[in-house]
């Protein structure tokens, strides 16, 4: 899965929310069909999702959904129900062990047969927001089809219960758990790792901060709960113009530097070698910007 900087979560039951969440500057939503969903309407958020799904279908856009948890009586038919064309990933939730990706994993193939997918081509982004899925990272992102990662670090939610810490915007009380999801996402060569989220809607500055601080920590996104938050995410978890020229400048001197025969050079004061290249250019790359232009002079 690609490295998404926003993904707005919306209710399934709400459709015009959906179509609004389509129209955002978000990189990508994520229909919810489980907690922001009430029992009554589950099967109408199935509904919605499907209907969405065939509206996207080849147009590019980048959508998850969030099924049902397996200790529920919803999650064989919300599986079923979307996997069509259209859905990039299933947000899975409330994951305690490996043992849990492969049974999503069994039915998402099922349903790919089904409905006449080729098998594989839906991913699956653990969101690990119990104790027992932090304490086992590794082996649950070892697991088939796992494209991406949510962790979770939200105010009074689902991880702070579990965990049973207090939190703080600084982040200090989380600052393992998230650490660790990083260091475990890069290990299993996953580059799609997001964190979930800022709660607080109308502090804007808040955000940014909470931005920052997980984009210098290795986060590539961040999970949204409104749209006025996809600017501030895709700002601070994209790259900026000055960061452009620079990695650009910094590949271009580089380049330079070994067609004449050397291994290092002095960039803008800084001592560059392959290295320092190589991180320019997997940056860029996450960006969306091709290193080949970059190659070329462009």
């Amino acid at each position: 899965m690609k490295p998404v900087r926003s993904l707005l979560f919306v209710p399934g039951h709400k459709k015009d929310w959906i179509h609004k969440a389509l129209a955002s500057e978000a990189d990508a939503i994520i229909i919810d069909l489980e907690d922001a969903v009430p029992q009554e309407d589950k099967a109408l958020a199935r509904s919605n999702a499907r209907e969405i799904l065939a509206e996207v279908a080849g147009t590019g856009a980048t959508v998850l959904i969030r099924p049902n948890a397996l200790d529920t009586e919803h999650f064989g038919a919300d599986v079923a129900a979307v996997v069509r064309e259209g859905l990039t990933a299933l947000l899975l939730p409330k994951l305690f062990s490996r043992d849990d990706v492969v049974r999503f994993d069994a039915l998402v193939t099922a349903a790919e047969i089904a409905n006449g997918l080729p098998r594989g081509q839906v991913e699956l982004m653990p969101s690990l927001e119990t104790a027992a899925s932090i304490n086992k990272v590794d082996e649950i992102l070892a697991g088939p089809r796992v494209g991406g990662v949510m962790a979770a670090a939200a105010k009074d939610a689902d991880v702070s219960r579990e965990v049973g810490f207090t939190w703080t915007p600084e982040g200090l009380e989380t600052l393992h758990l998230r650490s660790k999801v990083v260091l475990a996402a890069r290990s299993a060569g996953i580059r799609c790792i997001v964190l979930g989220l800022w709660q607080e809607v109308r502090n804007l500055d808040g955000l940014r901060t909470f931005a920052q601080d997980n984009n210098r920590l290795g986060y590539t996104g961040q999970v949204l709960i409104h749209p006025s938050h996809a600017p501030v995410a895709n700002e601070e978890y994209g790259l900026s113009e000055r960061q452009i020229a620079y990695y650009r400048g910094l590949i271009a001197a580089f380049e330079k530097a070994t067609a004449e025969g050397h291994g290092a050079v002095s960039y803008e004061g800084d001592h560059i070698d392959l290295a320092h290249a190589n991180h320019a250019r997997e940056a860029l790359a996450v960006a969306g910007i091709s290193t080949e232009l970059i190659t070329e002079g462009a």
